[in-house]
């Protein structure tokens, strides 16, 4: 290529012929003005494609309220919480029910800090500007993640309901809790590599990390506050029968000349001083071990029909890394219309800026028409947004229902989001099947909804992957 600079520059005489070509096209002109006074995604919003995409859904699961993340990066939390209550509320017959977020984010915030400095010891002879350095060095403790991440933590820690440790201004907006945590660590980082480059031992430089450790508590403990170690637990289930107008007459059990008090007669939950691991393991009737990472990434350097681990990836540092397996498109989407089908909600990775109306609730490239609005195609296709970085995953959401066309195959999905209420209608969103092909990336399947090709390569050796190959990034 030349190294000519008037070769490299943007020449006058082209830009009188950009702007003539654009004023003598009318339709340019009232996209400018749509786009300009409104924002590109309101002027790119089509109404037919909204009016083909309606929120019924012919396979629906009944889930509870909507949550709400905030200004936090704990999308892959909530999803995962989220899969969980569902099981929860209808094993024991709950209303509503919603785990502590910010427990889990405790949590993670010192393992992911412990597992940063772990690799720092592993990596002392790496330069700082080298590639892997970097990638480890950056976001020590960032928020994001993904289910084995949840996992993990659930796996050590248990759970808890919200009312045992609510939110708090720093889960609700977590960016200055971290920027001085991530500060504090890479203060810490250096040390430790300035430590071992005079001499130190391994010994030494692990217990000068215990040490460090303890800053770190303090750090998550001010911000967050100390989580419980036993809590007491109590839920009311649901009166089933409390409606009279329901009952039919002839086998109908209630009681109808007892006397109507307004005392709750509802049947009791009752613990006391109940711990984490114990909740999780009496009252939420899955295992979160039961679960496999399925990726859907057509990419030539990663064929289909393999197990991957992606190196460096874990928070919990003696739990391991993420590890997933890559099947084709019909493999993958299979999977989530035979675990919804059985009445379970999925969790899921995609790429949520993408052709999305994220305040009124669609994703849809139907719906958003940036290809009208701009005059131009938008050709790429999945391999492409993977490869150049243009889509990976950075969201995880909750996919409780699917809508089956007269020939059986999925055309629209309902998506729970963890954006409140007011994001979407009354916090769902409607997906097209056609943007689930292209841009849902992940999905978290039960075993027993795997077929027998998939189940066996979970016994396979994993293709180890470095941590900046483009397929996916943490959740947020």
């Amino acid at each position: 290529m030349t190294t000519d600079a008037s070769a490299r520059a943007i020449k006058p005489e082209l830009l009188r012929t950009y702007t003539e070509d654009f004023n003598k096209d009318r339709a340019n002109l009232i996209a400018a003005d749509a786009a300009v006074s409104a924002g590109v995604l309101k002027a790119a919003t089509d109404y037919r494609g909204v009016r083909a995409l309606p929120r019924d859904f012919s396979i629906e699961l009944k889930q509870g309220s909507i949550t709400n993340q905030e200004r936090s990066g704990r999308c892959w939390m909530f999803a995962s919480l989220n899969t969980l209550r569902y099981e929860l509320m209808h094993r024991w017959n709950l209303e509503d029910f919603e785990f502590s977020e910010t427990y889990l984010f405790f949590w993670d915030a010192m393992e992911k800090s412990n597992t940063y400095l772990e690799n720092v010891l592993r990596t002392l002879d790496e330069p700082t500007d080298s590639r892997l350095f970097e990638a480890i060095n950056w976001g020590p403790s960032d928020d994001g993640g993904w289910w084995q991440m949840f996992a993990a933590l659930v796996n050590k820690y248990g759970l808890v309901p919200k009312s045992a440790y609510p939110e708090s201004e720093n889960s609700r907006n977590s960016d200055d809790f971290k920027q001085y945590l991530n500060s504090k660590l890479r203060e810490f980082a250096a040390e430790l590599r300035r430590r071992s480059a005079a001499g130190a031992s391994e010994d030494e430089l692990r217990a000068l990390k215990d040490e460090y450790m303890g800053t770190v508590y303090r750090i998550c403990a001010v911000s967050l506050g100390e989580p419980p170690e036993k809590f007491d637990f109590f839920a009311r289930t649901k009166d089933d029968a409390e409606d009279d107008k329901k009952c039919d007459a002839k086998a109908c059990k209630c009681d109808k000349n007892k006397d109507k008090t307004g005392k709750d007669e509802r049947p009791q939950i009752r613990e006391i001083g109940i711990t984490p691991l114990e909740f999780y393991k009496k009252y939420v009737p899955v295992d979160v071990n039961d679960f496999v990472t399925l990726a859907n990434a057509p990419l030539k350097s990663r064929p289909f029909n393999r197990r991957y681990r992606i190196r460096f990836s874990a928070n919990v540092a003696e739990a391991g890394d993420m590890e997933f397996v890559n099947v084709p498109l019909d493999v993958f989407k299979k999977a989530a219309l035979d675990q919804l089908t059985a009445g379970h909600p999925i969790w899921f990775a995609c790429d949520c800026t993408q052709f999305a109306l994220r305040k009124d609730g669609f994703f849809d490239q139907s719906v958003v028409r940036v290809d009208q609005l701009f005059g131009t195609e938008f050709t790429g296709d999945k391999a492409h947004g993977l490869e150049y970085g243009d889509s990976p995953s950075n969201h995880a959401m909750t996919f409780t229902g699917v809508n089956l066309g007269e020939d059986g195959k999925p055309n629209r999905w309902k998506v729970e989001n963890s954006w409140g209420k007011d994001a979407g209608k009354d916090g769902y969103y409607v997906m097209s099947d056609a943007w689930f092909d292209r841009y849902v990336t992940e999905l978290i399947i039960r075993k027993e909804y795997l077929d027998d090709a998939t189940r066996a390569l979970l016994t396979t050796e994993p293709i180890e992957l470095d941590p900046w190959l483009p397929l996916t990034r943490r959740c947020r």
